[in-house]
């Protein structure tokens, strides 16, 4: 009897082992099935957003983290240019904008007040006024040259930073790798070597470059009205302000030829 139940549990043993394997839980591979050929080919990770100059593209931060964003106007985006929904690529070319803009206004802020100042020295009188009217006066071959410098700088930045144009989907749109603005053009070697020094050195370069797009703009619109250099109109005011008699200060102006 003993021998004959062994014998059934030898048997049942033999019959359910099969199926019990069954039901053990296998490893989950992740797949994904081709459209082509319906063939199961394993999924591929996704590629890491590069780090450059210590920043990393994040999609939940403002601009994706981008510097320049600073108290007490933190997050200022009133027209949506760097909202949830706009695309990396996008916000890097708005970004990429924004410097080159800033770097040209400052660099003409400062050429205002020089050029009205050093002008008439510089070209022995053949050149003056309001800094609107002297490039109209400045040579031919003044004008070629500075034309064909501008040229060549755009083409350079246009070849590290922007991807080329072989294909409709590839037009506006800067490298991978490439940080809006650095064009490694540093020959004073002011780049800082760590990340937070980065940050903050381009946030002070954003600042003073969106300070000197509204100056700029102020100077040209000003001397677009009242036809009269930087300094000549801050002398006009400042005897306006001054607290002396009007007569007087309107004898001075006329005597000074502010007006």
């Amino acid at each position: 009897m003993a021998r004959n139940g062994k014998m059934f549990k030898l048997f049942t043993t033999l019959i359910l082992a099969p199926l019990a394997t069954s039901f053990v839980v296998q490893p989950r591979q992740n797949t994904y099935i081709s459209a082509r050929n319906f063939d199961v080919i394993p999924d591929t990770e996704v590629p890491e957003v590069p780090t450059i100059n210590g920043w990393t593209a994040d999609d939940n931060a403002f601009c994706y983290g981008l510097p320049g964003s600073l108290l007490p106007f933190r997050n200022f985006d009133p027209l949506g240019f760097a909202q949830k929904g706009i695309s990396l690529s996008d916000v890097k070319r708005y970004r990429e904008a924004e410097v080159q803009h800033g770097r040209v206004a400052m660099l003409a802020t400062v050429g205002y007040l020089v050029g009205e100042a050093a002008s008439p020295a510089v070209w022995s009188g053949s050149i003056s006024g309001p800094a609107n009217d002297q490039l109209a006066q400045l040579p031919l071959p003044f004008l070629t040259f500075l034309g064909l410098g501008i040229g060549a700088a755009e083409l350079v930045r246009a070849r590290i930073g922007w991807v080329e144009p072989t294909s409709f989907d590839a037009l506006f749109k800067l490298r991978e790798r490439y940080y809006p603005g650095d064009v490694g053009f540093d020959p004073l070697g002011l780049k800082p070597k760590d990340a937070a020094g980065f940050a903050k050195r381009q946030t002070k370069e954003l600042q003073n470059g969106r300070l000197a797009m509204l100056g700029v703009a102020g100077m040209c619109a000003q001397e677009l009205v009242n036809h009269k250099t930087i300094f000549e109109t801050i002398n006009y005011y400042a005897l306006v302000y001054s607290g002396s008699d009007p007569l007087q200060n309107a004898e001075m102006i006329q005597d000074a030829g502010i007006l």
